[in-house]
């Protein structure tokens, strides 16, 4: 029996959640690092957040699209459960990564205004 279907299904609704929360988090937290780049400006660092959050949002749920290509047939119940969680765990990593990136590009930014 494929289930493939199944898997699909469920990784994209474990990977969804788990994006939008982060990119809700990340939004919220967000203004106080882009404000500091950009004094006086708050509409403007308010419109930044927000393209880079949909920038998140488009990156991170395209990749998670793009990844159902490449799986294997799951014929068993315990291969559906290793390939979700393995996938689902690349994901986090890479939402990690972005994460650090962006802190550090905009901690050297701030540095060059002060």
């Amino acid at each position: 029996m494929n289930l493939n279907i199944i898997g699909y299904i469920i990784y994209l609704s474990i990977t969804a959640i788990i994006i939008l929360k982060v990119g809700k988090i990340c939004y919220t937290n967000g203004n106080i690092f882009v404000a500091q780049l950009i004094p006086n400006h708050e509409e403007l660092c308010l419109k930044i957040n927000q393209v880079l959050l949909i920038a998140y949002y488009l990156f991170n749920l395209g990749y998670c699209a793009i990844t159902l290509v490449q799986w294997n047939i799951i014929t068993t119940q315990t291969q559906l459960l290793e390939t979700i969680a393995i996938k689902t765990s690349i994901i986090l990593f890479l939402i990690g990564i972005m994460h650090y990136f962006n802190i550090l590009i905009i901690t050297k930014q701030v540095k060059k205004l002060i």
